[in-house]
């Protein structure tokens, strides 16, 4: 009996042994990503002496001029990431609820796959809709205040649609997520399928679905080729406007990198916006374990 089990235990324990080389080698990858990108945009600050608040609250960026003032990207990037999940969020969700709802069969078989069919289209197609079609859209409506329709609003319109199916997509599982005794007994007290959709099941969807917003808020803040075809590129003044051209912290780092010199001022200054946006993705994914936590605590 124990040569039986010699063998079940060894292979238990090359298992066990091969699992943890999996996490400790996905550890160190992220670990060296953090340090190396913090090495890097630091140097900015620490080596090259820029200061650490004209960076980030300088508003202009003109490097070719020593001018590193990150403030209008930041402005930039901003801007059209919650624009664009302002323009999404009532879409996503009244599409959700269309499916888990009203028309779970249709919605199920029909509608979802046809929204998650938009994942796979690529960047530059959204870009090339939105500079041939959002663009021109602009210049037919707001005329010669939208100049050439590039601007801080095409880039929130295309990035909605490109954010559209992922918020969808989860805000969908959140609501099928919700047990059916919750409905069954907001039906029982007399309440009507709005009220129960409302008051009963986005209440308790609602964890999950703003952990789908803030996805959908990671991917639009990470994105860099569409947003960079729409938005105009300008990255040496601050927007005033929604119709004003502008640039993200992604579409300059994109631009920059293919001009700057290694080991340049100019090249830190770059690494210093790629940490930015290393941070902001750390404190989404934060936020999210946040909310997944206090959602599990209401649930229990």
């Amino acid at each position: 009996m124990a040569k039986q089990m010699l063998p079940k235990r060894q292979l238990e324990n090359v298992g066990l042994g091969l699992t943890g080389a999996c996490v400790a080698f996905v550890a160190i990858v992220v670990l060296t990503l953090i340090v190396m990108v913090a090495q890097q945009g630091l140097t900015t600050f620490i080596g090259d002496g820029v200061n650490f608040f004209d960076f980030f609250l300088g508003a202009n960026w003109i490097p070719t001029d020593g001018k590193f003032g990150a403030a209008p990207l930041i402005v930039g990037s901003f801007s059209v990431t919650i624009l664009s999940t302002i323009f999404t969020l009532p879409i996503a969700l009244g599409s959700a609820i269309f499916v888990v709802e009203v028309q779970p069969v249709f919605g199920r078989k029909i509608f979802q796959p046809l929204v998650e069919l938009l994942v796979g289209i690529p960047s530059v197609v959204y870009g090339l809709l939105g500079l041939t079609v959002v663009n021109a859209a602009m210049r037919a409506i707001f005329g010669q205040a939208a100049g050439t329709g590039a601007g801080i609003l095409s880039g929130s319109i295309v990035l909605a649609v490109m954010i559209l199916p992922t918020v969808t997509t989860l805000s969908i599982d959140a609501l099928a997520a919700v047990p059916n005794q919750y409905r069954e007994g907001s039906y029982a007290l007399g309440c009507t399928r709005w009220q129960t959709v409302w008051h009963v099941v986005l209440k308790s969807a609602l964890p999950s679905l703003m952990t789908a917003v803030i996805l959908g808020m990671t991917r639009a803040f990470g994105e860099t080729l569409a947003v960079q075809m729409v938005i105009g590129g300008v990255e040496k003044a601050m927007p005033t406007g929604l119709l004003d051209p502008a640039a993200t912290l992604t579409t300059a780092l994109t631009s920059g990198l293919a001009n700057a010199t290694t080991g340049s001022i100019q090249y830190h200054a770059l690494w210093s916006l790629g940490m930015l946006l290393m941070a902001m993705s750390l404190l989404f994914i934060l936020i999210i374990r946040i909310i997944g936590k206090r959602g599990a605590k209401a649930n229990g």
